[in-house]
């Protein structure tokens, strides 16, 4: 299922409210607690880029959700690309069920939790989804705090007209990505200013090992195949 972009936009705004009214309201005078005059601003991103980040000159938290994400995430052969779907799964948020609403409402909580991440000072580069995260992201789902984003959101959505679907997306199979690829072909895997690119050495069970080209020459990457996207010669 494709959406309009302007559908898009408009769930990422009730996204950003969401955000600020169920999971930044009952949180946000801890947040001031450890550092006062500390503020949040939600917004939508024009690309798939889905993000938090800090500015300590303005001490604010920012949270952007990106237009393209949320297109993706209505698309079941794209869902598979992104966290979000594989967190649901493993860690059985929601049931462990994955939907569009789910996703959605998950991918509230794992930004809100990467702004608690950082207030509590457990954020390290080159370790952002570390163990600390995923026990405030737990803490989120069994608290009852994801299930109310996902409610909030989807009673908003209705009262806007939007359709947020919420049947079930069934896991990739694994063997059919695989036949996908083989040695030789040329990928590129992430998104925006982050995309790279290379070529397949090796085809695993449930990962490509990727050499990299341009940008990239010199390293090498294991990236899930469902993170792998063809690019033409």
């Amino acid at each position: 299922m494709t959406i309009p972009t302007n559908n898009a936009i408009q769930l990422g705004n009730l996204m950003c409210a969401v955000t600020e009214e169920v999971l930044w309201s009952p949180a946000r005078q801890w947040v001031r607690n450890q550092l006062p005059a500390t503020t949040l601003l939600c917004r939508v991103g024009s690309g798939q880029a889905t993000y938090h980040r800090f500015d300590p000159r303005l001490k604010q938290h920012q949270i952007t959700y990106g237009k393209r994400m949320i297109m993706d995430k209505h698309q079941p052969d794209a869902v598979g690309g992104w966290l979000s779907g594989r967190e649901i799964r493993q860690r059985e948020y929601f049931g462990g069920t994955v939907t569009t609403l789910n996703l959605l409402a998950h991918t509230c909580c794992h930004e809100f939790a990467h702004l608690l991440q950082h207030v509590s000072g457990q954020r390290y580069r080159g370790s952002v989804h570390n163990q600390h995260f995923y026990r405030i992201l737990d803490e989120l789902h069994a608290s009852g705090g994801a299930e109310a984003a996902r409610r909030h959101l989807a009673i908003q959505a209705e009262k806007a007209g939007l359709s947020v679907p919420d049947d079930p997306i069934e896991a990739p199979d694994t063997r059919q990505l695989i036949a996908n690829w083989t040695i030789g072909d040329a990928v590129s895997f992430g998104a925006g200013k982050r995309e790279l690119e290379g070529r397949i050495i090796r085809v695993n069970r449930k990962t490509c090992t990727v050499e990299g080209t341009g940008r990239s020459r010199g390293l090498r990457y294991r990236v899930p195949l469902v993170l792998l996207r063809a690019l033409a010669d």
